[in-house]
């Protein structure tokens, strides 16, 4: 299983760096929200992936579907599946492609001829496609949100982009026999743990707390770190010394066999 956390910057130098929007691309054909997927490489790049399962619907997850969708479709009855909530879904009808901010790509949708496809995820119910088994499980955050356990036949990943405290992902992760490793978000700094808390989000030092919930000895990965508080939350990272805990970097392909 390829898991690469696609970028949504560039450093001076042209490499990736901070990361402003969230994008999870698996095996290439398979996408954990869509907030710099329709900015990345190629548009043929973009075509390759058939499926995109939304955490929820807060701009930084989302923000280039649109463009995604519009820079892939091609006439006739192919086209990508948008797998979100009942809220999400309702988001992306009423708040999105709603003729105000973008063309109405859900009406405009005909079975011979879609501009997307939508398809309802519920909490605990897989769903299978391209080889991949995905399993929404509900996390704490402001709105209704879902982290992913992603599987193939031997290899199971764990994926959190935003939640704050939460206790259902730690009881499905620990019970499944083939975990291989975890992205986990860390947004701001201890300094803004008010912030954090309000937000629904983590800091260095509930990251911390999260991972003793977590009773398998696998790599950790940090995600979801605002870009202004990148080198701050890094620090405080490292200075916990947490065992096999990894900052992600963007752009990077992570294996797990």
């Amino acid at each position: 299983m390829k898991i690469t956390l696609l970028p949504s910057s560039l450093g001076i130098d042209g490499a990736p760096t901070r990361q402003f929007l969230t994008s999870f691309l698996i095996n290439d054909t398979v996408a954990i929200d869509a907030g710099s997927l329709g900015y990345w490489h190629r548009w043929q790049d973009q075509a390759r992936v058939q499926h995109i399962f939304l955490s929820h619907s807060h701009m930084d997850h989302v923000a280039s579907l649109p463009l995604l969708l519009e820079n892939v479709y091609e006439r006739g009855p192919g086209s990508v599946t948008v797998h979100g909530s009942d809220f999400v879904l309702d988001c992306l009808s009423r708040d999105m492609f709603n003729d105000r901010i973008w063309p109405n790509f859900i009406a405009l949708s005909r079975p011979e001829d879609p501009f997307i496809q939508l398809s309802r995820l519920e909490a605990g119910k897989t769903v299978e496609v391209e080889g991949l088994r995905l399993t929404p499980v509900a996390v704490d955050h402001t709105i209704p949100t879902l982290g992913f356990v992603v599987e193939d036949a031997t290899t199971a990943v764990v994926i959190v982009g935003d939640t704050g405290p939460t206790e259902e992902i730690w009881r499905v992760a620990n019970a499944l026999p083939n975990l291989r490793a975890v992205f986990l978000e860390t947004s701001f700094p201890d300094a803004l743990s008010g912030l954090a808390t309000i937000s629904r989000h983590l800091t260095p030092a509930t990251f911390a707390q999260e991972l003793r919930k977590l009773q398998r000895p696998v790599p950790v990965y940090v995600v979801h770190i605002k870009a202004r508080y990148h080198e701050a939350v890094v620090r405080e990272i490292t200075a916990l010394q947490l065992p096999d805990v990894h900052i992600a970097e963007g752009g990077r392909p992570y294996t797990f066999q």
